[in-house]
């Protein structure tokens, strides 16, 4: 099942030259899917037509079979959460807690059940022992850990993360990397879009799809998209850190047989001893 239905999109910003050029893309429920590409290449537009923050020139957008219009926008952005790349933004509350706390104020949700449902969501990001703090005296992963969790807070359907690790230092996107795992442990029908140019966070998703001046490049599992060193470094991207070692590896003669994680590289690595 499709949560997200992209047909011939195509958008433009005042100087009429299209960054999204008739595009046509579909996400599947509780895949989490990279839309990869590098600075300039419409992803972060494709995010924010998906939410409806941009109006499209032409085509047709569907999220959750509700077509994207002024009549269906205030349902669809009820099920459809942000997070930015600039946590700062999104920060309501003088407090943690109380940011929180806001998002389920918007939804009505009684006063005397917020309480647990705060401590349950900062416990889920490992925040709980923050919830006093100011927004301000935070980490940058743990601003974008709350920002998560604040958004997490109005039970969406489709988390969209544009560009939500870019400004952290690589604990912090490890500590993203983790929360994403956990989310989707907890929840198997959240559907999560990364907007990255990252490639080490996007080869860990489901799906990842490259975007390149505005069309679709490159499109499948991570393994079927680094396959092509070549066209890779075409799109201006890098390699994978696994795959790069993998294709070293390979040139010794080395194959592996098992899936590209860092536990193959490992157990491949002992046989150059």
């Amino acid at each position: 099942m499709s949560e997200i239905i992209i047909k011939n999109l195509s958008f433009s910003y005042n100087d009429g030259v299209d960054v999204i050029k008739d595009l046509s893309l579909s996400i599947e429920k509780g895949k989490y899917v990279s839309i990869l590409g590098h600075n300039g290449s419409g992803k972060s537009t494709l995010a924010r037509l998906i939410i409806g923050l941009l109006r499209k020139k032409s085509g047709e957008i569907y999220v959750r079979d509700l077509p994207l219009n002024k009549e269906n926008l205030r349902k669809i952005r009820s099920e459809v959460a942000i997070v930015f790349q600039n946590p700062d933004n999104q920060f309501i509350g003088a407090t943690v807690e109380d940011d929180i706390a806001f998002g389920l104020e918007n939804h009505q949700v009684p006063h005397e059940e917020m309480q647990g449902i705060i401590d349950k969501l900062l416990s889920d990001v490992d925040m709980l022992n923050h919830a006093k703090k100011e927004p301000a005296m935070l980490s940058g992963g743990q601003k974008q850990r709350v920002a998560i969790a604040g958004v997490l807070a109005t039970n969406p359907k489709i988390l969209i993360l544009d560009e939500a690790t870019s400004m952290l230092d690589p604990k912090g996107k490890k500590d993203i990397a983790k929360l994403i795992s956990k989310m989707r442990e907890d929840n198997k029908e959240l559907t999560i879009i990364s907007i990255t140019h990252d490639v080490e966070e996007a080869f860990l998703s489901d799906e990842i799809v490259v975007i390149d001046n505005g069309t679709i490049a490159l499109q499948g599992k991570p393994e079927e998209v680094f396959k092509d060193r070549k066209r890779i470094e075409e799109l201006g991207l890098a390699m994978p850190l696994v795959m790069d070692i993998k294709d070293q590896l390979k040139q010794e003669g080395i194959n592996l047989k098992c899936e590209n994680t860092l536990d193959s590289l490992a157990e491949a690595l002992c046989q150059l001893k």
